[in-house]
């Protein structure tokens, strides 16, 4: 088989939830939720064989409701968050948990499929994750590179940041900040950066994109029109410090360098409908992910805003400070970004695209209609980037 030949997967259920199990990192492993009204939802495990270009699946029941968002614990591969809509005195709330997939869901799955099909395990519960007093659980967000004790759950206008205890069957808040302004303010989605020692929070709700000081819980910087419409994901650049790409309603996907926040650094408009994703590359910041409801996922090659703008590595005190320290340089541009690859092989809205953790060659994304796709980063990119 062509080595950048896509997988497909079907999940037979609609399914906008997707993560890597961010503390694999030797299998290729992704989670998937799925989102059905007349069945028990279910998460999906997924593992990808790169050798013989084959899927493995296993099924956990998730009860509670249908799942909107998956984070994976950075620290134990066993635990991840889902936000889910339950159904309560014929209201829909939205609600958070962290869970524990059963210690045995590896054994024998994989020899007789039928069997888990028809009695899948349960994930079980370990906490949840709501306060009563604190709104619909919009996304949860596991501290980057930590030691999987603290997440951050944003829910309407709140933020509110958690101790997870007792092998995370409690959670705690140690901190919040509250959204001030007029109008229903709700968040949409955030992102919790990887720089100045974990102590940043960006936060996206409607056309802004805000950033909060985790010390303090106080808004430091606040992009007000970052996109003409909703802003829809955010993702930090993880080699360099005050970079942040945004995506949104208006089709753009956008660059900023947040010390300056009057314009972005760069802007792309190769999507025809609303953008759900975006995700940097972790290891090679250049590749950029994008996923959209033109049902196309686009892999960008955004190297003159990348850590390596010259095809080698430079670091952003030197960026900032022009041209003087780095005279090899000296008169060069700065390669150009292009567009590597359109991903046309889902047909229903793209809502989420992710990296493998194990892999950094290796990404899927997931469309409605529960298809989804693995693909590779073309080869002749690949090399041209490690030679």
């Amino acid at each position: 088989m062509e080595d950048d030949a896509p997988v497909i997967y079907g999940l037979e259920f609609q399914a906008r939830a997707l993560s890597a199990q961010t503390a694999e990192t030797d299998a290729i492993r992704f989670l998937v939720g799925t989102q059905s009204l007349k069945f028990d939802n279910q998460i999906h495990i997924i593992d990808f064989d790169d050798e013989n270009n084959i899927i493995n699946k296993n099924v956990l029941l998730h009860q509670a409701g249908e799942i909107w968002h998956i984070g994976a614990s950075p620290a134990d591969k066993a635990v991840l968050t889902t936000c889910y809509n339950k159904t309560c005195d014929s209201r829909v709330v939205s609600c958070a948990a962290v869970w524990r997939m059963p210690s045995d869901w590896e054994t024998g799955s994989h020899e007789s499929p039928d069997d888990t099909a028809h009695n899948p395990q349960t994930l079980e519960l370990l906490c949840h994750l709501n306060d009563s007093a604190h709104g619909n659980a919009a996304c949860v967000l596991w501290e980057p590179m930590g030691d999987g004790k603290r997440v951050i759950s944003l829910a309407d206008n709140h933020a509110l940041l958690w101790d997870l205890q007792e092998s995370s069957t409690q959670a705690v808040v140690s901190n919040t900040a509250t959204l001030e302004g007029k109008g229903q303010l709700k968040f949409t989605s955030g992102k919790w950066s990887p720089h100045h020692n974990c102590s940043q929070l960006a936060t996206a709700n409607d056309t802004a994109i805000r950033g909060w000081d985790l010390r303090t819980m106080s808004q430091i910087y606040c992009i007000e029109n970052a996109h003409g419409q909703l802003v829809r994901d955010l993702d930090f650049n993880p080699n360099r410090q005050y970079y942040l790409a945004s995506c949104g309603d208006d089709c753009k996907v956008k660059f900023w360098d947040v010390r300056n926040i009057q314009e972005p650094v760069k802007s792309l408009e190769e999507h025809s409908h609303w953008v759900w994703s975006v995700r940097y590359n972790h290891s090679h910041d250049q590749l950029v992910l994008t996923a959209s409801s033109d049902s196309r996922l686009i892999l960008s090659n955004m190297v003159s805003i990348s850590s390596e703008p010259f095809g080698h590595l430079v670091d952003d005190e030197e960026l900032s400070e022009g041209e003087d320290n780095h005279q090899d340089d000296k008169g060069k541009e700065p390669l150009k970004d292009s567009v590597v690859s359109t991903y046309e092989e889902h047909e229903d809205s793209v809502y989420a695209a992710e990296w493998s953790s194990a892999d950094p060659w290796l990404f899927a994304s997931l469309s409605y209609d529960g298809r989804l796709v693995i693909n590779r980063v073309p080869r002749a990119l690949k090399y041209r980037i490690l030679l």
